[in-house]
């Protein structure tokens, strides 16, 4: 594994990175994920960038709902880091422990039921389907 960056031994091209995100989330410290892609720092950039535009901004979907998409995607993919901290994230913005519960059992069904349908090589009903433009 990778050894963090931190501030000390970053770049101006990553400090300008780890400032923008301490300001933004208003904390004092940079998590590890940022450290350790600060390898790259065009992925750096890039990967920040979308992480403001899409969980940062106002939009149809509520943070917490965000958040808890962010989990649940994180569930299915087994990634322990972003499980950790999107529930780190969506605890702070309200979710309960029966909420994450039953994300989590949700998780769970759709991933079962998508298995199944996969396996079954499922033909999709007509009326799923989206009217051509």
């Amino acid at each position: 594994m990778p050894k963090p960056i931190v501030y000390a031994d970053a770049s101006d091209e990553v400090r300008a990175v780890y400032d923008d995100i301490r300001a933004t989330r208003k904390r004092d410290w940079i998590n590890n994920f940022w450290l350790v892609i600060a390898h790259h720092p065009a992925t750096l950039r890039r990967i920040w960038s979308a992480i403001k535009e899409v969980m940062g901004r106002p939009s149809a979907i509520d943070p917490l709902t965000k958040e808890m998409i962010y989990v649940a995607v994180s569930a299915t993919n087994n990634c322990a880091y972003c499980i950790a901290s999107h529930t780190a994230a969506a605890r702070e913005k309200g979710m309960t422990d029966e909420q994450l519960g039953e994300l989590l059992a949700i998780v769970g069904l759709a991933n079962e039921t998508n298995r199944l349908a996969i396996g079954w090589q499922v033909e999709i009903d007509e009326a799923f389907r989206e009217p051509a433009a």
